[in-house]
């Protein structure tokens, strides 16, 4: 089959599954925007800690205690936990000796990663001792620390038991009461399995003749004390959660990977004849996290955070959940109560009659006592005090009977929240009173590559208050801890560790701001966004979390008021970039609203700012623009604009006319602030005209654009697919982009889908652009020049032609551009000595591109360059965050 006949076949079939609804459908209402986005350069009272060593895998934080344990590879640390940063911290080196080294290479081990002392485990044994397990090059050792004096008291012990051999190897363990409970894959070729290690007796799983834990994957474990005010005499429980391979085979839904959660008594000591040394009340039930009417599952669990409640049948769990497609990010977090867990442990079960892959649920007699329960009062009353005492038929219908059949499902049986292109690694959770007197639950997320989510839930979803980037370089949060005591958060990472504060409150600079991030931290005093927790009078205080609207109707804030001149004729751009994610531009003239989306109003509106084409002497006045959020508009910025009818507007150029040759004899606009004499700023060169772009050719370029741009996403959404068959797609007609080179100031943006655009004319279009964030955090801030900041733009258009050649050559050059310094891509410079920059409002602005030809801002950012592919991707990420205007957008082009 040749490769139009698949490509043919390819976009038939995508079309009919959209057609269908599936399973491209996507959760929109969950997939949430975080309303802040602050880099690395913007973080505040973030203190760090690193040192020679790499992999900061273990952290022990205790209520009452000042002190912070880390586990590195090949030490333990003990911080401050007030301030991680202080020279106080002491050390335990425990690294490998070089004997020891060279038999993990024996064994074919990484000299870089696996053959050294990766701490996996570190917990409090006692009240004078600490307890730690290492990997010591593929031979795990276990030691205790003494905590006066943070030395290791005695000669290291055995722990191929406790500790697995591999660094990433899925791990959880906890001390009760002096024993260890752990559960991993322990030796090198060993299945999974659940211990208890020590003292005596020690029991484990059973691998035959049913595998109670298939391939398992563990990633926590939890204590609940169920005895507390147990009417029935209960026993207290540990829970172990993990993602292993499925043994379930339905025909609604089946999938090689899913999340459970398993249970073992704290008082089993095991059989006396079957299942000795085997624990004789495990149980396992799979954990669903899944958006059913989008046929969305999602199988591997990532991280558990537990919950107790005011008793323990309040306590809640609280999960990552990955996709089983390693190649697709996405996350979604669900919670789980206690309540529904007891329930699927009370339900049916499930068997396996032929020893395969074919589990359903088990419809025979069910031995008494029930398989699985604890030792309760009721048993203790016919002379069972121990599981010793089970009978053996009870045993071995357990035996092969491990798996339940009921599923437990979510709160509101569906996630809390969901994020596309987002990989969640680890999850801490934080109880937090709010000025109205309820609790709100706070969660913070550590993802993949570096970011911390933070988030509340309100009314059953989770509201993203902000989204921080810990690193410059990407690199997975590897732990997470909260300390209510210290009112931080520590963030463990393979290059360091993290300590920050739980709440950001000075962010915020005015009522309405502080009001909109629902963070149950913070509220307003009058005059400005404080913390609860150090005041002492909240008698005055504003918050709204439930709305996150009320509260600053009477509250006045200041907002800044810029003048601008223009000549008839000319091209103006206002801009205002709103510090939030959520919220969506409006601009008023004279307080009547601008509508930008009519064809002759010539007003473009865009996420950025405002466009006034041919700026005509009737444009005059004052423009602002207000950001609206959670159906509150609140003004942002004014300009006083003045159009002057002095100057006449500039004549075409003929088509042999060069742009640069007119710059020197152009007056230039000017920009002031209400308070500032008018300072000239410098000329951008002025480009050619177009019959092309008369408004009488418009309307039929943008709808060929639309036709052309949505057929070649789907050609382009299938062509990741079907790479391997087809390198080269030609199409008649395109547009030829070049982007002029120029560099990206922030390290990351928000995960982005890169895509190109083009459309079938006889130009070539050469976009030139900068960024800078509302927070100035990016680039660390606004750089001036003698008190001034200067923005201007620039979009050239030359004669031009599409290329179709499906060579895998390099194409043929495109025609001469007008001429620019060697360094423009550093500095933006352009002909005659003149400066120019280029805001970040030069952006698809309400579905259109622009032609900025000349403008200048006294009180924005420094210039810094973007390539056409980096701009292009900025205008599709702002694209998903901004809401456009409710009328159909018309072509400016």
């Amino acid at each position: 089959m040749g490769c139009a006949a698949v490509m043919q076949v390819l976009l038939l079939t995508y079309c009919v599954f959209v057609a269908a609804g599936y399973p491209f459908k996507t959760p929109l209402d969950l997939d949430v925007t975080p309303r802040i986005t602050v880099f690395n350069r913007g973080l505040r009272g973030c203190r760090r800690f690193q040192s020679s060593t790499v992999n900061y895998s273990t952290m022990l934080l205790e209520a009452d205690s000042e002190h912070l344990y880390v586990g590195a590879r090949g030490v333990v640390y003990r911080l401050n936990a007030s301030d991680i940063s202080a020279t106080s911290a002491l050390t335990i080196n425990w690294e490998v000796s070089s004997d020891q080294k060279q038999q993990c290479l024996l064994k074919g081990k990484d000299n870089e990663t696996e053959c050294f002392n990766h701490i996996r485990f570190l917990q409090r044994f006692n009240s004078t001792h600490l307890y730690t397990c290492g990997t010591h090059a593929f031979r795990p050792l276990c030691a205790y620390i003494d905590e006066q004096k943070f030395v290791i008291s005695a000669q290291p012990e055995e722990g191929k038991d406790k500790c697995p051999y591999g660094p990433t190897t899925g791990y959880t363990a906890l001390i009760i009461d002096q024993q260890m409970y752990s559960a991993s894959q322990y030796e090198f070729r060993s299945f999974p399995d659940i211990r208890r290690n020590s003292p005596p007796p020690t029991l484990r799983t059973e691998d035959a003749p049913t595998r109670w834990l298939n391939e398992a994957d563990f990633v926590g474990s939890a204590l609940v004390r169920e005895s507390l005010s147990s009417s029935t005499g209960d026993d207290d429980k540990i829970y172990f959660f993990f993602t292993e391979r499925s043994q379930e085979q339905t025909t609604a839904y089946s999938s090689s990977r899913v999340a459970r959660v398993a249970r073992v008594c704290k008082g089993d000591r095991g059989g006396r004849l079957t299942l000795q040394k085997r624990w004789t009340s495990f149980l396992k039930a799979r954990l669903m996290c899944s958006l059913s009417e989008y046929d969305f599952h999602f199988n591997m669990l990532r991280s558990v955070f537990v919950v107790p409640g005011q008793t323990p049948q309040d306590t809640l769990f609280y999960g990552i959940f990955g996709l089983e497609w390693k190649n697709v990010k996405a996350s979604a977090v669900c919670r789980f109560s206690l309540t529904e867990v007891q329930e699927a442990f009370q339900g049916p079960y499930m068997e396996n009659q032929d020893s395969g892959s074919n589990w359903k649920e088990y419809m025979g007699k069910i031995p008494d006592p029930r398989p699985g329960t604890c030792i309760t009062q009721a048993l203790r009353a016919r002379g069972i005090n121990d599981s010793t005492s089970l009978p053996d038929d009870m045993l071995d219908f357990l035996r092969r009977h491990p798996l339940m059949s009921q599923k437990i499902q979510p709160a509101d049986r569906r996630p809390l929240l969901f994020r596309r292109t987002t990989h969640y690694t680890q999850l801490a959770v934080h109880m937090v009173q709010s000025l109205d007197g309820q609790t709100y639950t706070v969660l913070y997320m550590g993802t993949d590559e570096g970011w911390l989510h933070k988030a509340v839930e309100i009314d059953g979803q989770l509201h993203l208050i902000q989204e921080l980037q810990l690193f410059e370089e990407p690199q997975p949060v590897n732990n997470l801890l909260i300390s209510a005591q210290q009112m931080s958060v520590y963030v463990g990472s393979p290059s360091g560790v993290l300590q920050l504060s739980l709440s950001d409150c000075q962010r915020y600079t005015f009522c309405y701001d502080c009001v909109f991030a629902r963070d149950p931290h913070c509220a307003w005093n009058g005059a400005q966004c404080v913390d609860i927790m150090t005041q002492s009078d909240r008698s005055t205080l504003i918050q709204d979390i439930q709305f996150g609207s009320r509260g600053c109707e009477n509250v006045q804030h200041d907002v800044m008021q810029r003048s601008r001149s223009v000549r008839v004729g000319d091209d103006l751009l206002l801009q205002c970039e709103l510090s939030s994610n959520l919220a969506t531009p409006l601009w008023t003239l004279d307080g009547s609203e601008v509508q930008g989306y009519d064809l002759n109003s010539g007003l473009r509106i865009g996420t950025d700012g405002l466009l006034i084409i041919e700026a005509q002497q009737d444009q005059s006045g004052l423009y602002t623009c207000h950001g609206v959020e959670n159906n509150v508009k609140v003004p942002v910025l004014s300009y006083n604009v003045t159009v002057n009818p002095n100057l006449p507007p500039l004549p075409p150029l003929e088509p042999h006319e060069e742009p640069q040759d007119l710059v020197p004899t152009l007056p230039a606009p000017t920009e002031h602030t209400s308070a500032e004499r008018p300072v000239p700023p410098p000329v951008a060169p002025l480009l050619p005209r177009s019959e092309l772009l008369s408004p009488r050719n418009m309307e039929a370029i943008y709808l060929s654009l639309i036709t052309i741009l949505g057929s070649l996403c789907v050609v382009l959404t299938t062509v990741l697919v079907y790479v391997g068959f087809c390198l080269r797609v030609g199409q008649r007609g395109k547009y030829s982009l070049r982007a002029a080179s120029a560099a990206y100031p922030c390290s990351r943006r928000h995960s982005k889908n890169r895509r190109a655009a083009r459309s079938s004319s006889n130009m070539e279009l050469k976009t030139i652009s900068n960024h800078h964030n509302g927070n100035g955090v990016c680039n660390g801030g606004s750089k001036q020049q003698n008190g001034d900041v200067h923005d201007g733009g620039l979009l050239q258009i030359v004669p031009g032609g599409g290329h179709t050649s499906l060579n895998t050559g390099p194409p043929p050059p495109a025609p001469p551009l007008p001429p620019t310094p060697q360094h423009l891509p550093s500095h933006c410079d352009f002909p005659s000595g003149l400066s120019a920059t280029l805001p970040s409002v030069l952006r698809r602005m309400n579905g259109n591109s622009y032609v900025l030809l000349r403008q200048s801002d006294s009180e924005t950012s420094s210039p810094v360059c973007y390539s056409f592919s980096e701009e292009l991707n900025r205008i599709l990420e702002k694209r998903k965050h901004t809401q456009l205007l409710p009328r159909p957008d018309e072509s400016s082009v």
